[in-house]
């Protein structure tokens, strides 16, 4: 048998990132060969995985990735079994690749990106190795990517990097205060939890059962004003969902949509956001 040296070790920990021990095994059962140690420590990797692929994922972190000119960004949850793995800084790293790579290829499906090119192999390869590793279930959760030629992309991700939003918005606008407006914005979806950009996009099945019991609520008054009464509750009630009618967070006299304009100029228009949220 080849005699397994330390520095052999140490150079397979490099490339894979197992444990001293895991290396040493595998190298030994490779006698020496690295190359094939390599792949008995991928294969051994992905067992691990496959293991734990159905265990549940309630934490995880969201991560931004915005370009230098603010016309694209993406979004992406990574969810995870415990608050500790998700403080890893292995974890942050793939993480904030992920969101970049999702940006880079315009992906705003979590299976897909976990299929996406990533240094010689796949991201859902490469998080399956990070499986075997740490010993818990992790996944691309979600994923969201805008590309704005006609305007700007910006996002907020909250304190605890358990919230974020991400949002495209048509303007004409200088971009440095559109960026800044946009983070504010981000900031409105993230609390504020809109569902919809349009009333259209409200289900409509939802929206014939509040018509409903509102007519019930009003059935007491004169038949002339009772359509009247209706059409104002409906009207409450998109405001709730509907993101350019909600109320702006930070001046409730205004909707969103009023305040975008004033801030960016007549016609700026929200184009397509997207909020994450780990748990909860």
């Amino acid at each position: 048998m080849a005699e397994i040296t330390g520095e052999m070790v140490r150079r397979l920990r490099e490339r894979t990132g197992a444990g001293l021990m895991e290396c040493k095994r595998a190298l030994e059962t490779a006698g020496g060969n690295e190359e094939v140690a390599v792949d008995n420590l991928r294969k051994s990797g992905l067992k691990t995985a496959e293991k734990k692929a159905g265990r549940e994922m309630s934490e995880g972190r969201v991560k931004s990735y915005i370009a230098p000119d603010a016309r694209s960004g993406a979004l992406v949850a990574l969810t995870c079994e415990t608050d500790f793995v998700a403080r890893n800084q292995e974890f942050e790293v793939l993480l904030a690749d992920a969101a970049k790579l999702a940006a880079d290829t315009h992906c705003s499906d979590a299976a897909a990106l976990a299929g996406a090119a990533y240094k010689g192999s796949t991201l859902g390869e490469t998080i399956k190795l990070m499986v075997g590793k740490i010993g818990e279930n992790i996944s691309v959760g979600k994923a969201a990517a805008y590309t704005n030629a006609s305007g700007f992309v910006g996002c907020y991700v909250h304190h605890d990097g358990k919230k974020a939003a991400i949002v495209s918005v048509k303007t004409t606008g200088d971009q440095a205060k559109a960026v800044a407006m946009l983070k504010e914005l981000s900031m409105h979806i993230v609390f504020s939890n809109p569902v919809a950009l349009s009333r259209a996009e409200i289900d409509a099945d939802k929206v014939q059962r509040e018509r409903e019991i509102y007519l019930e609520e009003v059935k007491s008054k004169p038949a002339d004003i009772q359509e009247k009464i209706v059409a104002g509750k409906l009207s409450a009630f998109y405001a709730q969902w509907v993101l350019p009618e909600q109320r702006w967070f930070a001046d409730e006299s205004k909707t969103v949509q009023q305040a975008l304009e004033a801030e960016l100029g007549k016609g700026a228009t929200v184009e397509g956001f997207a909020r994450f949220q780990i748990g909860g």
